[in-house]
């Protein structure tokens, strides 16, 4: 059985109609920003005495995150609204800018609870966990015999 390429429809017309109707509705920029999920994106590493989080948020300032710890669970948040009005114009479409996201972590029973700090600089932020003092890695070399 030999697979043959679809050339299309015969109705073309048709389909053009449609296309030029539908496709303003689900190309408006109004559904692709506003009702597309953006979860920032993150990086997370381990060290000998901490563990990193790094992730990326930009347009966002440090007022706009949340940052909880509750139990084992650390949960970054971040919300931010903006509204573009002037009460001198009148609009024909006036649209609201509104991001919230939500991620949450698993920690290990090996961190320090009382030494976790964040930093938000150039749309990244850094939240390092610190561990344990029993929990870190002591480093040596070892003498072969």
């Amino acid at each position: 059985m030999t697979l043959v390429k679809f050339s299309g429809n015969k109705n073309r017309g048709v389909d053009n109609w449609v296309n030029d109707f539908f496709n303003p509705i689900f190309n408006d920029s109004f559904l692709s920003d506003r009702f597309i999920s953006r979860v920032p994106a993150v990086n997370v590493a381990e060290t000998s005495d901490a563990f990193h989080i790094e992730l990326a948020a930009p347009g966002l300032e440090k007022g706009d995150f949340k940052i909880n710890v509750d139990k084992d669970v650390l949960t970054i948040s971040g919300e931010k609204k903006v509204e573009n009005t002037d009460e001198n114009k009148k609009y024909s479409k006036r649209e609201y800018s509104y991001t919230s996201f939500t991620r949450s972590f698993t920690l290990p029973e090996s961190i320090d609870h009382n030494s976790i700090d964040a930093n938000y600089k150039d749309g990244v932020l850094k939240v390092s966990i610190g561990k344990k003092e029993e929990a870190k890695v002591a480093s040596r070399l070892i003498e072969v015999n």
